[in-house]
């Protein structure tokens, strides 16, 4: 029973003196005599604890604003994307012109039971965070399995720049070979300028140390003026950055379509690399898209002392022979690479006379300069092999 009623049929049914009551009770005179001058009035409903609600709430979250964050919230999460209180905030802004402050969009969605709140967490400001600080100062690669429809298991290769975590490249492959990561990252470098830095982890596509040799990707780089790193063996947070985008990315995957193909997930990887580049807010980027970051400021780039050669590139397939055919000055130049190699698919880096063979591994099977004098070039001091 509450107190207050308690008290009013103490004094009403008991006869109790409400001054005994108020010195035995830790209520004020005032209190009691309001009761149960409420009680005369109204009887003991009038007792009742009436809300401290006020009757008007000028700077309440209008309903339609509400709803919106809701419907919001739920598509958001339909399509598994990030369905955060800021990126809820920023697109509310883009519909509506204005959106309510992140901490009463979460407010809203806690009281509408579509989150639940979790533990304090270590505060971010507590680690030692490394972030670049330009665009194009360090790049991030790395490979993550994804399963088709049928279930067949295919690999995703993700590029992203540190700075701005803006998505460079997402490329899908039926298995992702050491000449598919130099051509990903040949075109990222041609789209958006080549990074100072280049960091991966130690597999076989990205570095041929294992095998103490050297791949394409780490002769091209060296070639360029960018600096190769790897990570430390069995410790990934070194690419923290790309594999959580991994674990972005596959959520949005976990809730489309199964892909039928690879074709098909390309598809998939290509509408999410655009939201998430361009629509999608960063929270390391204080709420701007990655797009917005990356073109913020000025961008990095490798040595100015690099080659300026550009190559292209170019797949094809040894002959018989071992041979394979390239056009230069208006002639076919025929390149003799390697009986052992024969009828293997290649890779060709062509930039004007400078060309080198990259084997699937991404090893370097042949690398020379052409000769404007001779249609048949032979393996001799200027074209040298560097098997690795």
């Amino acid at each position: 029973m509450d107190l207050g009623r308690f008290l009013v049929e103490a004094v009403v049914v008991s006869g109790a003196s409400p001054n005994q009551l108020a010195r035995s009770h830790p209520i004020s005179r005032s209190w009691l005599f309001r009761l149960l001058g409420r009680y005369k009035q109204g009887g003991l409903a009038a007792v009742e604890p009436r809300s401290r609600r006020p009757k008007s709430s000028p700077s309440r979250t209008p309903a339609e604003v509400q709803q919106a964050i809701v419907e919001l919230r739920q598509e958001l999460v339909a399509q598994g994307l990030d369905a955060g209180a800021q990126t809820i905030a920023h697109h509310l802004a883009m519909r509506l012109g204005s959106a309510p402050s992140r901490s009463t969009i979460w407010r809203i969605l806690k009281a509408e039971g579509l989150i639940t709140p979790e533990p304090h967490k270590r505060p971010k400001s507590s680690w030692n965070r490394f972030q670049a600080e330009l665009p194009n100062q360090l790049w991030q690669a790395d490979a993550t399995h994804w399963r088709l429809a049928n279930g067949s298991e295919v690999e995703i290769l993700n590029l992203i720049d540190d700075h701005s975590r803006f998505c460079l490249a997402s490329v899908a492959y039926p298995t992702i070979k050491a000449a598919d990561v130099l051509e990903a990252f040949t075109g990222a470098g041609q789209s958006y300028g080549y990074p100072a830095r280049f960091l991966t982890d130690n597999a076989a596509v990205f570095s041929g140390a294992p095998r103490k040799g050297r791949v394409a990707l780490e002769s091209e780089l060296d070639r360029l003026g960018i600096v190769s790193s790897h990570s430390s063996p069995y410790h990934p947070q070194t690419c923290g950055k790309v594999e959580r985008f991994h674990l972005t990315l596959k959520r949005f995957l976990s809730r489309q379509a199964g892909a039928e193909s690879v074709a098909h997930l390309q598809l998939q990887l290509d509408t999410f690399r655009l939201y998430y580049n361009q629509q999608r807010p960063h929270s390391s980027a204080r709420g701007q898209t990655p797009f917005q970051t990356f073109h913020a400021r000025l961008k990095a780039g490798p040595s100015p002392a690099s080659s300026a050669l550009q190559y292209r590139v170019r797949r094809d397939k040894l002959d018989g022979g071992g041979k394979v055919t390239i056009r230069h000055l208006g002639r076919l130049r025929h390149l003799y690479v390697s009986y052992k190699h024969k009828r293997q698919p290649v890779t060709l880096l062509v930039a004007g006379a400078s060309v080198k063979v990259v084997a699937e591994d991404g090893s370097i099977l042949r690398e020379l300069t052409l000769d404007p004098e001779r249609g048949y070039q032979p393996v001799g001091q200027q074209a040298r092999s560097t098997m690795s």
